[in-house]
């Protein structure tokens, strides 16, 4: 039954890259190197909104900083969250598995030369990440009860309603309303629950776990997932602010005493994964191999452009929408170039990414387990507390997706569907499952960007007010 569903997934998965993001770009000598459309879309938009709010992501770093801390946080604005719940959450959907298998599945795949795109793609994803949670709190929907409805789905019909362009902005809307909740169902659920069960089942039984063990551990998880989401963003946001960062700093702690452990080969590491950048045995070809995998799993890992976030950053309690945005910012910083920065050193360091047959979370324990046996299952608890809350926060994406098309009544539906493909996501294949999310996740990027581009010009004038009135003094400060 098992393999048949595995069968049957990859079946579908493979239909849709071939006829829904099969746009590739040939390279290479025998044009054997595919980069996909989506990938160039990402790249470009990424150096498009960096160049466009001059490097506010440079500029503003200290301010977003302040504003997590609270500086800011007026407790009479509208809003259910505060900015660093509000961030923590997103980071909830962010800081996961994509920070451990899917910065291994980069290197395995692409060699340490992914590692520097990673970086590169984080610094232009903090521009357009601060963007779309502009956007998002420009355009959200506060209801009479207080709660909020707000991102790119919001944004792109009522920001091109606007600029006199509603059709394409009801079009664009449903568009990624309807991927994202097809990204929550594979990214933010499957994917997650795939890796978890391959590594707690590694823990208990080594490699050949019982047949029973990935069905029994998906209905543990489906019950635990269950039991959060049930009430929304305030518990989500209320378990994540407490999780979130107590998990980062455990999991970069680690990583740190791997890396000091092995501190003489540091310098060489880095200048391997510089050199390996733009430097391949295949030339042009082994260069485009390497951006492509380092491009994709960024963009899996930080979600930059894909306009997720926003949806959580919509919910966060201010009367300024650019302070949301630059709060915002600071996501993919956190998650790429600090959290999976840790997990790249750790693995290249200890070589982990050159032993044969590993592949995903199981390189990452490999590499825990050079510098103690007990670390491998530390791992493990990352994993456990990464995927439960990347579950939780991309459950919330998926239903405001929901109400956004058919309306709050729709949501228990969700919630329930949600529920049963977390169940699966332990029973089927990795490469499946990384295959789906990847096609969903990147997939939101289409409609996601367009309409940003479109609206970027009042983002860009919302920022320069905001600059002025910050250089002025004139915001009031409440710690």
């Amino acid at each position: 039954m098992l393999e048949y569903i595995n069968g049957l997934f990859g079946t579908i998965v493979a239909f849709l890259w071939e006829y829904f993001l099969g746009f590739d770009v040939l390279f290479g000598a025998a044009g054997n190197v595919k980069l996909p459309f989506i990938i160039i879309v990402l790249g470009l938009g990424g150096l498009f909104f960096t160049i466009r709010f001059k490097f506010m992501n440079v500029r503003f770093f200290k301010h977003a900083i302040d504003v997590v801390r609270g500086k800011y946080d007026n407790p009479n604005d509208e809003g259910e969250i505060s900015h660093f719940k509000a961030l923590t959450s997103a980071l909830s959907a962010t800081v996961g598995l994509g920070n451990i298998a899917g910065v291994a599945v980069a290197i395995g795949m692409g060699g340490p030369g992914a590692v520097f795109w990673m970086w590169l793609v984080a610094f232009c994803g903090m521009a357009m990440k601060f963007s779309s949670c502009t956007l998002a709190q420009l355009y959200r929907r506060i209801k009479p009860d207080g709660s909020v409805l707000g991102g790119p789905m919001v944004y792109l019909e009522e920001g091109l309603k606007e600029k006199g362009l509603p059709n394409l902005g009801k079009f664009l809307a449903i568009l990624f309303a309807f991927l994202c909740i097809l990204a929550s169902f594979g990214g933010g659920n499957m994917f997650q629950g795939n890796q978890m069960g391959q590594l707690i089942g590694e823990s208990l039984y080594g490699s050949n776990p019982p047949a029973y063990f990935g069905p029994i551990i998906g209905i543990i998880l489906a019950i635990l997932v269950a039991l959060v989401i049930i009430g929304g963003i305030k518990r989500i946001a209320s378990l994540t602010s407490k999780m979130v960062p107590a998990m980062c700093l455990f999991y970069s702690v680690i990583c740190l005493i791997i890396i000091f452990a092995n501190f003489a080969a540091v310098p060489a590491m880095f200048a391997n994964i510089f050199n390996e950048a733009f430097n391949s045995s295949a030339i042009w070809g082994g260069f485009l191999g390497v951006l492509v995998q380092g491009m994709k799993r960024a963009a899996f890992s930080n979600e930059a452009g894909l306009g997720s976030a926003a949806i959580a950053h919509a919910a966060a309690k201010t009367d300024e929408p650019v302070r949301e945005g630059i709060v915002a910012s600071l996501g993919p910083f956190i998650d790429t170039i600090i959290v999976c920065t840790m997990t790249a050193l750790a693995l290249l360091i200890t070589n982990s990414h050159t032993i044969e047959g590993l592949q995903g979370v199981s390189m990452t324990a490999h590499a825990f387990g050079t510098l103690a046996s007990w670390l491998p299952y530390a791992l493990t608890i990352c994993v456990i507390v990464f995927a439960y809350s990347t579950m939780i926060s991309w459950s919330y994406y998926g239903e405001k997706s929901m109400e956004y098309l058919f309306g709050e009544s729709a949501i228990p539906t969700y919630r329930i569907i949600y529920c049963i493909l977390v169940a699966l996501g332990p029973v089927l294949s990795i490469g499946n499952v990384l295959d789906f999310s990847d096609l969903m996740l990147l997939s939101m990027a289409f409609p996601n960007i367009i309409g940003m581009v479109i609206l970027s010009q009042k983002v860009k004038d919302a920022l320069e007010v905001y600059s002025i009135k910050l250089n002025q003094g004139i915001f009031k400060t409440f710690k």
